[in-house]
């Protein structure tokens, strides 16, 4: 067995924890649940280390981690979609109401997806990951990412109604 390196894992582990915990917490749509969620994802990665051929690929491992667990969770109703906040919105101007709007309207469609399509939308159009690299993430064919994708969209579409303008092409939400 390969011998494990944990500064070159650290280093990872610290350049990449941001990214990959954005991507996460779009997928669960909760910071605790998304940070937890990472640290699984992590935890495996660490422990597949000495088996990574390639260092490189430590990130799409990783992604792929937080993918499938992310699905594994909402099939298992790992939680009961309540969330506690401590923060109170904020105010702003017109210009700006109408931005946070949109931003909670397109939240608020996003969570009402089904987990795959809400992974293929975030890996495809947050991540900006390829079609191929969005299908090794989520450990299926770049088909089943392309039809997960439409359907996706085509739900979110639905959702909005006659305001389909709003839609954004590049599918940005808020972040924590």
């Amino acid at each position: 067995m390969a011998r494990r390196d944990t500064t070159v894992f650290a280093e990872f582990a610290s350049a990449r924890s941001a990214a990959l915990l954005r991507a996460a917490y779009l997928m669960v749509g909760d910071e605790a649940l998304a940070q937890d969620l990472l640290q699984e994802a992590l935890t495996k990665t660490y422990v597949a280390w000495p088996r990574l051929r390639d260092p490189n690929a430590a990130e799409a491992y990783t992604r792929k981690a937080i993918t499938t667990t992310a699905i594994t969770w909402f099939r298992r109703k790992h939680w009961n979609n309540e969330r506690a906040t401590d923060r109170l919105p904020e105010t702003g101007s017109p210009a700006q109401d109408d931005l946070v709007a949109q931003r909670e309207w397109l939240w608020d469609a996003l969570q009402k997806l089904p987990p795959r399509q809400r992974a293929a939308i975030v890996l495809r159009f947050y991540d900006d990951l390829t079609e191929a690299q969005t299908a090794e993430a989520m450990g299926c064919a770049v088909g089943t990412v392309k039809s997960q994708v439409a359907s996706g969209i085509k739900k979110l579409r639905e959702h909005l109604g006659d305001d389909v303008e709003l839609l954004p092409l590049n599918l940005v939400v808020v972040t924590p």
